[in-house]
């Protein structure tokens, strides 16, 4: 079984499956929020009569939304949920965690190393990926939403409806093509639910019938369902949804994800001296002191912040100076 390795780092934790020296699978986990398998008492807030779904606020602060509710719960009750889905993140708005009544005992969210292993996967904590790896490429990539493929690309928005990939590029085997960088950009960028794929058009069955084949193989290991090419070229797939993908981690708050890696570069540092971290505004002001503080526990060096607005919010990067 391929091992996963993990790093667990500040303000977020990272697990990527490498072949052949790429990244063929990840995760990138943010801490705090509520998460899939976490169990707890929470309050029943509010509910629509005569309706078996409501809203639950836990400990933390977060609400969720909640299904199978007992007829006679009322606003105001106690009762024990487990969390079946992160909040997610999208543009112009949040959708709410989900939550279900359990009568399993209480349980917080383990880290993700943890979670890794409950799915049966072999897991390595380390304190750094491989110096060949190519995190900060696949980081930019999510970040743009845009992945290339010989011969073509691929453009990739989470929306409302669904996570939509947009195949572009010269005709011919175009479609073809793009099959293995579509499989592959699920896998590596760990997208779940709906999934709208737009592929050029194909006016004759038998074509269309082709790729769905192809599709069908390439995604033989992976659970789905799976609509049929139509006569415009779109197929859709609908996975389980449990958490953020990386696309709607860093497109929805780009900040705060830039903020994240700009600390994982600081903790790279290895010449002597103070570490000086310089990016955007938006990023400097993401920086809250807990990180700042666990990064200097970390490092063991003093810090310091430059803001620099010339930067490209992911341009921010760390270095030593003199003290």
């Amino acid at each position: 079984m391929a091992q996963w390795l993990v790093e667990e780092g500040i303000g977020e934790s990272r697990a990527i499956r490498l072949h052949a020296g790429g990244i063929v699978a990840a995760r990138l986990d943010w801490p705090g929020a509520l998460a899939a398998g976490h169990v707890e008492d929470a309050r029943l807030v509010a509910r629509v009569k005569g309706s078996p779904r409501g809203i639950a606020l836990f400990r933390n602060g977060e609400e969720a939304l909640v299904d199978r509710l007992p007829g006679d719960t009322s606003e105001g009750t106690m009762l024990r949920l487990e969390v079946i889905r992160s909040a997610i993140a999208e543009k112009g708005r949040l959708k709410r965690a989900q939550a279900r009544p359990t009568g399993a005992a209480p349980c917080d969210m383990p880290p993700l190393a943890q979670r890794l292993e409950g799915e049966g996967k072999t897991v390595r904590i380390v304190h750094r990926f491989p110096a060949d790896c190519d995190w900060n490429d696949l980081w930019l990539e999510a970040l743009s939403g845009e992945t290339h493929f010989p011969g073509g690309s691929l453009i990739l928005a989470p929306t409302p409806a669904m996570t939509l990939i947009d195949v572009d590029g010269a005709a011919g085997e175009l479609a073809k093509r793009a099959i293995p960088a579509i499989t592959g950009a699920i896998a590596r960028f760990d997208i779940g639910g709906s999934i709208g794929i737009d592929f050029p058009t194909i006016q004759d069955k038998a074509g269309r019938r082709t790729i769905d084949r192809a599709l069908a193989e390439a995604l033989a290991d992976v659970p789905h369902e799976r609509t049929a090419m139509n006569g415009f070229g779109f197929v859709q797939i609908v996975r389980r949804l449990v958490r953020p993908s990386l696309l709607h981690r860093l497109q929805s708050a780009p900040a705060a994800a830039a903020a994240r890696l700009l600390l994982r570069h600081a903790e790279q540092v290895e010449d002597p001296g103070t570490v000086l971290l310089r990016c955007r505004s938006e990023v400097a002001d993401r920086l809250c002191p807990e990180w700042l503080g666990e990064l200097r526990r970390r490092i063991g060096r003093d810090l310091i912040v430059e803001r620099d607005d010339t930067l490209a919010l992911e341009g921010g990067f760390a270095q030593a100076v003199a003290s």
